[in-house]
């Protein structure tokens, strides 16, 4: 059992020994600890797994010793990334481990399931395939799923005894391979040396230099941004003629602890300058042409999104910000008006730590507000809000839209009124990506 009080996060066990429970570990939940873990299951042996550090800075999925209260064996690590996963578990035997590194796949133990993956992997060539073991031993089928950064996921099962493969659904099928762009994971060096993981996608045709090029920015901001799939954002920009460009700036999850921890207390700072070198590291490597980039992004990508056209003028020609902080005070306090889902755990012990604190931080909330600096955004601006937003309330774009427009006259404002933190209608959803295509078009498209 895990428990959250105010701050200090522990992992309680329930001994069946004695009948009581057990604290395996107490730490801050809001700070930088290497030897913090969370328990991931228990396997059909009663073997506790969980996901830690265990002292380095990429956590891995270990077996943990509960008659002794410490880390067992390390059992899989991925290569650049921390682990993400889970059991694979069929007719009470562990099989193997669903991971995500670069991509998802699968950490075999089960040497049957090996041979399967490669003839599975045979089969359909240049693609992931996930398998799913029948919970019934007896039963002759496996589920596949089956995709690549060009195909979205189809599912399929397989026949182990009469090796016929079927399609059985796709989660996309009007959309071909061949007219999609090709997404591969750049690194780039940050001003002061970090290491920047990158998602670049390009459209297809095979041009790779000079392109027209979008600043995609993730929301959270801590969680791991995105991987190697089917992405229909960056897809849909792709095949108008963008290049499409997804840092994976400081504070994102997913690449160790350091690159976690170096982005606390940096939102409109080392974050935001993550993105623009990113920017200009596309730019210095030909794929992007200098005058003719955007930037755009949801919730914090919508925050990066305003910052980086206040910090960063010169490199970025417009911006689109859909459901995005504005200031980092209504984040507090968004109004009486406007109901927020932010617990009061993370506004009193987590936000302090890794975002601002009110009031220690006041002056650095206010240098980094774009509410507050909204007079100096100049470049043709998107701006896209759900009226039931309780993440990112209406009032951030409400008050940032009044501030901006008194200097800057080229501000479309879109409010979906029955919308929240993105849009689930598919009317809306058409109508956005439409104002994003002619708005793109207008200000950096090809015909420019």
């Amino acid at each position: 059992m895990e428990t959250l009080d105010q701050n200090v996060q522990k992992i309680q066990y329930l001994d069946p020994a004695t009948g009581a429970w057990r604290v395996l570990a107490s730490f801050n939940a809001y700070a930088a600890n290497k030897n913090s873990f969370s328990p991931l299951a228990f396997g059909p042996d009663g073997t506790l797994y969980v996901v830690a550090n265990g002292g380095q800075d990429l956590t891995a999925l270990y077996a943990y010793d509960l008659k002794n209260n410490k880390l067992g064996p390390r059992l899989v690590t991925l290569d650049g990334f921390d682990f993400q996963g889970h059991l694979i578990i069929s007719n009470d035997k562990l099989l193997g481990v669903r991971v995500d590194g670069d991509a998802e796949g699968t950490v075999w133990f089960d040497t049957g399931m090996q041979m399967l993956q490669k003839k599975i992997d045979t089969r359909l060539p240049g693609l992931s395939n996930l398998i799913t073991p029948p919970k019934r031993p007896d039963t002759p089928w496996v589920l596949v799923e089956s995709y690549s950064d060009r195909h979205p996921r189809r599912f399929l099962v397989f026949n182990t005894e009469t090796n016929k493969l079927s399609e059985v659904g796709n989660v996309a099928p009007a959309i071909k391979a061949a007219d999609m762009g090709t997404r591969d994971l750049v690194q780039y060096t940050a001003r002061d040396g970090l290491k920047i993981p990158a998602w670049l996608t390009l459209p297809p045709g095979g041009k790779d230099k000079n392109l027209p090029m979008v600043v995609l920015v993730h929301g959270g901001p801590f969680v791991r941004g995105k991987n190697w799939d089917w992405n229909a954002d960056a897809q849909f920009l792709a095949s108008r003629g963008y290049a499409v460009l997804e840092p994976e700036f400081r504070g994102s999850t997913g690449h160790g602890n350091a690159h976690y921890v170096a982005g606390w207390k940096q939102w409109g700072l080392k974050m935001q300058d993550d993105i623009a070198d990113g920017t200009r590291w596309a730019i210095a490597q030909g794929t992007a042409d200098a005058k003719r980039i955007c930037i755009a992004g949801a919730s914090y990508g919508g925050y990066a999104t305003l910052m980086g056209l206040i910090n960063d003028p010169d490199l970025y020609r417009c911006g689109i910000n859909w459901v995005g902080v504005t200031d980092i005070d209504l984040m507090y306090n968004s109004g009486w008006r406007y109901s927020s889902d932010m617990s009061e755990g993370w506004k009193q012990y987590g936000m302090p730590e890794l975002v601002a604190d009110q009031v220690k931080d006041a002056a650095q909330i206010r240098a980094t507000s774009p509410l507050r600096r909204a007079a100096e955004i100049k470049q043709p601006l998107l701006l896209a809000y759900g009226g039931a937003d309780v993440r990112v309330p209406l009032s951030h774009g409400i008050k940032f839209y009044d501030a901006v427009k008194k200097t800057n006259p080229n501000v479309e404002w879109v409010e979906y009124a029955e919308e929240g933190h993105g849009w689930r209608l598919p009317k809306n959803r058409i109508d956005f990506w439409g104002r994003v295509e002619k708005f793109l078009d207008k200000q950096i498209g090809a015909g420019r």
